[in-house]
């Protein structure tokens, strides 16, 4: 069956494509579905969120083009929920919940947005200069993201190693980094919620592979959990990137990946 993508965005919030020229490109790729997941709005993540007056006109526009396409792709009206963020759920047909940004000491801190430069000023003055410590804060906030929003797909799970590529900041293998991980992650398999194989950080050349890392997933595949391969797409050339090693490597750890939204809301509502 033909894949598409359920972790997407628009000119809504941080993407570059309008949300219809998103769906022609999912319909011309011959995508049976196709899954609008815009930033919520997070009072002080206005750059990259879906403004609180935006998100009628985003549902809106989202049930516009359901109708107007019903006859050629199946679509849902989904959002990324974030951690910090506290607007209503019910309208929407999923919930993707993911950590874009930390609280720390009453200060936003990005853990998506940003560069490697201003990543490391930020461990160095709110965590002093611990780079374990912020990433024990990062897996404690996404270990209860489920409890937050009772969200459908856990967003890109250790998206704190965004920057992290060669290891640069930190040793992904590191006593603590292995424990703050493997502790959220399995807090989080004892929820209903499906983890995504996101394929974004790859595309946009922040990594060499996909969220999660390798041992994790074998963790996932302990726990005979399925998955749903998704671009974390913002714009119509990523819209599909990478599904073929996604399928490879998910078939090499034995992990069932998913193929509509139909199947995870059966999981997961």
């Amino acid at each position: 069956m033909k894949l598409s993508t359920y972790h997407s965005h628009s000119v809504f919030c941080d993407g570059k494509n309008t949300a219809e020229e998103m769906l022609l490109r999912a319909i011309e790729l011959g995508c049976p579905e196709y899954g609008f997941s815009g930033h919520v709005y997070s009072q002080g993540d206005d750059e990259w969120c879906i403004s609180k007056d935006g998100m009628p006109e985003y549902r809106r526009e989202v049930l516009r083009l359901k109708e107007k396409y019903k006859d050629k792709i199946k679509v849902f009206l989904g959002i990324e929920y974030d951690y910090l963020s506290c607007e209503p759920t019910e309208p929407y047909d999923y919930v993707i919940g993911s950590v874009h940004t930390l609280l720390k000491d009453g200060v936003r801190a990005e853990v998506d947005g940003g560069t490697y430069e201003s990543r490391l000023e930020n461990v160095k003055k709110l965590w002093g200069g611990d780079p374990y410590a912020f990433v024990e804060d990062y897996f404690l906030a996404i270990s209860d993201i489920y409890n937050k929003t009772c969200c459908d797909v856990i967003g890109h799970f250790d998206i704190v190693n965004k920057f992290n590529q060669k290891e640069r900041m930190f040793d992904e293998k590191h006593p603590r980094y292995v424990a703050a991980a493997t502790a959220a992650l399995d807090k989080l398999l004892l929820t209903p919620a499906v983890f995504e194989f996101n394929t974004g950080g790859a595309y946009r050349g922040y990594r060499d592979n996909f969220y999660p890392n390798d041992f994790l997933l074998e963790r996932i595949a302990l726990a005979k959990k399925p998955m749903l391969i998704t671009s974390d797409t913002h714009c119509t050339d990523s819209l599909l990137f990478g599904y073929e090693a996604a399928v490879k490597k998910l078939d090499a750890f034995g992990i069932k990946y998913l193929t509509s939204m139909d199947d995870v809301l059966e999981i997961t509502r």
